[in-house]
């Protein structure tokens, strides 16, 4: 079944997140960008305000005094518009700036620090009008219309009621002299703004959890989905498979070097070849050092021989042995028995070689549980009904 047919009622994992964030998707509140733009430029104006409107009184009657010289020299009239376009330049630039990096902050603090160019390049999808009309009617669109609405009708009941209550005061201040009208005049406009900011403070507060709420809510994922993305992550089981295989492989290529150091090499007797080792100060039971299948039996055999390390013939425990026995681990504990017979043979044969005993009997064929022959079941198999 398609996952898009069904319900995303999931949360996103850890995976879609990260890679949501890479493609360039966050919360992000517009209403936190427009508290932080608002209430940075008027803490600025307030703060720097009668510092620049001091050096903008002092610039001016500088620029505005003429005498006999200043009406000789013309270019000087020039060199004056100069400066004066200078120090409006730089003050705009300090304040674009701060309210610049407030804007930032204050997006970094909704939804964290994002590099991705990705939602700026092109795409093709955008441009389909039936994908357009579905935006148009989805939960965030929708989310977003409904807060505009409410939004606007606490905006329009304060500020009529703000100005209800002073409206009178202000249009007195046509009767009062320049200074004092002035004063009252940015008194009113502060306590307007300072409304005006308090109701988008307010909505910020409210419009933060909402984006991070409708966020989680676009990218939740469907079971199909999340089972779709454990299959990526944990990868194909049938690749996996090979995978090891080839690993077990590399491995038992490697382990070829190991022969020489071997106490003894069974075969199967050209199928299968074992190379054991046991070092009874270091090792609690013998390990296999060395197997393979095959031409690397064949090998094995050949290095075996080469390096004078014995070479027996026993197919079931070579069988057993290449089957359940894994490179540098010990052996299975079932087989202990058999390969300690082969164990004790080698000691025998060895001391013989040295002049320190008899020569052994034939080589024993140690007894291996049929549960361990990998043919045996092969066997069973065949013969049950």
């Amino acid at each position: 079944m398609d996952s898009s047919s069904q319900d995303k009622n999931l949360p996103a994992t850890e995976r879609k997140l990260q890679q949501a964030r890479k493609d360039g998707q966050a919360s992000r509140s517009r209403d936190l960008s427009h508290l932080a733009v608002l209430g940075t430029g008027m803490f600025t104006l307030l703060v720097l305000g009668p510092t620049l409107f001091e050096r903008l009184k002092l610039a001016l009657s500088q620029q505005l005094s003429f005498n006999l010289s200043t009406l000789a020299t013309n270019g000087s009239m020039l060199d004056r518009l100069q400066d004066m376009v200078a120090i409006g330049l730089v003050a705009a630039s300090v304040f674009a700036a701060i309210v610049l990096a407030a804007a930032i902050g204050s997006a970094v603090a909704a939804g964290g620090w994002i590099a991705s160019l990705k939602p700026i390049m092109p795409d093709p999808s955008r441009l389909n009008p039936f994908s357009g009309v579905g935006r148009l009617f989805s939960k965030q669109q929708v989310t977003e219309v409904a807060k505009l609405i409410v939004i606007t009708t606490v905006l329009i009941a304060v500020a009529w009621s703000f100005m209800a209550g002073s409206l009178q005061s202000v249009a007195s201040l046509v009767m009062q002299p320049s200074t004092a009208a002035l004063r009252h005049l940015v008194s009113w406009i502060t306590s307007g703004m300072s409304l005006l900011l308090l109701v988008v403070f307010a909505v910020a507060m409210i419009d933060v959890p909402l984006q991070a709420f409708l966020m989680k809510s676009r990218l939740k994922m469907s079971h199909q989905e999340v089972k779709q993305e454990h299959k990526e992550s944990d990868g194909n089981p049938q690749m996996k498979g090979k995978m090891r295989a080839r690993a077990r492989e590399i491995a038992q290529r490697s382990s070829v070097a190991n022969v020489p150091k071997a106490d003894f090499v069974l075969m199967n007797p050209t199928h299968f070849a074992v190379a054991i080792r046991y070092d009874e100060k270091t090792m609690a039971a013998p390990q296999v050092i060395s197997k393979g299948a095959d031409l690397l039996a064949m090998k094995i055999r050949e290095i075996a021989g080469h390096h004078k390390v014995p070479v027996f013939e026993s197919p079931r425990l070579a069988r057993a042995l290449y089957a359940h026995a894994e490179l540098d681990k010990e052996i299975p504990s079932s087989l202990y028995t058999a390969v300690a017979q082969v164990l004790a043979y080698v000691y025998r044969l060895k001391a013989a070689m040295r002049g320190e005993g008899p020569m052994p009997d034939v080589f024993p064929q140690p007894f291996v549980p049929p549960e361990l022959d990998p043919l045996s079941k092969t066997v069973l198999a065949e013969d049950a009904p």
